[in-house]
């Protein structure tokens, strides 16, 4: 995000509306081999880099007033990726965990994990658990990483903890509506996303936030994840705030 401070981008960030920025902005960190086979580099150096970009992510949202933030990060699919790339995944998760944690704190960011953390190594889970601790109380921004997530997983899991429910006795089938299946989602209590980021030229959700995004606004960008910086938030949040929402209905 090297463009922080230059004049497009202040003259850009004056147009936004402030009153209708986006509560919850999702992306899909999508490019990070792509964009380092482009420069020679080995794999491992886009994943940095695309650690990096989440890192400014974070930032420009706080600064902007951006609620909630969620990255998909490591999906359920990603395991069955070479295994040395899958150790330098989790490697570089727990150095970005310690790293951050501080100035994360310090700047109110609230860290939770969504999907199946439990299964991820040991040493990611307790990095991870250390962060979400750490974090719990924050409320300037509260940033979901999507680890070991997958969107149909993600209503099994639900509908399984639903039917114990039901088994139990705790629920009546014939109750259950939208609200009754969004308390049991791994997102329980977090609105949906309002926009969702996808780079790197793909047109797909790729088993993300299904449930979710319903509703959501898409943007789509050629711009791979490690190069996409402050100036390209604002210009899709510009192109958010052209758009109408009608959730299924007439313009008033």
């Amino acid at each position: 995000m090297h463009e922080k401070g230059s004049p497009e981008l202040n003259t850009l960030v004056g147009k936004l509306d402030r009153e209708r920025l986006p509560v919850h902005v999702a992306v899909i960190m999508d490019g990070n081999g792509r964009w380092a086979e482009r420069r020679g580099l080995p794999r491992a150096a886009g994943h940095r880099a695309g650690a990096e970009a989440l890192r400014e992510m974070v930032r420009f949202c706080a600064e902007l007033g951006i609620k909630y933030l969620t990255a998909y990060a490591f999906s359920t699919e990603n395991w069955k990726r070479p295994r040395a790339e899958v150790d330098q995944l989790m490697a570089l998760l727990v150095e970005y965990l310690y790293r951050e944690l501080e100035e994360m704190d310090r700047q109110g960011v609230c860290l939770r994990a969504i999907g199946r953390p439990d299964e991820l190594p040991p040493d990611a889970r307790k990095a991870l658990a250390d962060a979400v601790e750490r974090t719990r109380d924050n409320s300037l921004i509260i940033v979901n990483l999507a680890l070991n997530y997958g969107g149909r997983r993600e209503i099994v899991d639900a509908m399984r903890r639903l039917g114990a429910e039901i088994k139990a006795g705790r629920v009546e089938p014939e109750k259950i509506d939208e609200h009754t299946i969004q308390a049991y989602l791994y997102t329980a209590g977090i609105p949906d996303p309002d926009l969702l980021i996808r780079p790197a030229g793909e047109h797909r959700l790729s088993n993300f936030l299904l449930w979710q995004a319903a509703y959501t606004e898409f943007l789509m960008t050629p711009v791979l994840w490690p190069d996409f910086g402050r100036l390209h938030l604002v210009q899709a949040l510009l192109e958010y705030q052209r758009r109408e929402r009608r959730y299924g209905g007439l313009k008033a």
